[in-house]
């Protein structure tokens, strides 16, 4: 550093002083409960006057577009209530467990066939008289 450098850092320095402000190191998000958003949906609908709306969420401190986020959730969750219940969702493992079994029995039938088929065809060979005995010929 150059001496004029040098001699506006220490007056920097001493003008700020040791109390510089410090900021976080990152910022907290805002998380606002079940309860609390309940509470201010309904108050927010409640609101009549000119300016109520705005006073609310000024004195509370979300912005407009929670409340409409808020809302939809309540009104999902209120329909989702009455829908009934949801079916279960499908296990991978259940249905590789199915295809597995089907495979099995197709198979199992396949090796019927065929061992219906040798019966069939050994009884014909069995049944023939023309039979040569290995060494004899003629």
């Amino acid at each position: 550093m150059t001496m004029p450098t040098m001699l506006m850092q220490r007056a920097h320095d001493e003008a700020v002083g040791d109390d510089a402000p410090q900021l976080p190191d990152k910022s907290q998000r805002r998380t606002f409960g079940a309860g609390y958003k309940l509470r201010i949906v309904a108050e927010y609908d409640a609101c009549a006057g000119d300016g109520d709306k705005g006073a609310l969420l000024r004195r509370e401190g979300p912005y407009s577009s929670h409340i409409v986020e808020w809302r939809r959730a309540r009104d999902a969750a209120a329909t989702a209530g009455l829908a009934g219940p949801r079916r279960a969702r499908a296990n991978p493992d259940a249905a590789a467990l199915a295809k597995a079994h089907k495979k099995i029995e197709r198979l199992e039938e396949d090796l019927a066939k065929h061992k219906l088929a040798l019966d069939i065809a050994g009884k014909r060979t069995r049944s023939c008289h023309c039979h040569r005995l290995p060494g004899k010929q003629g």
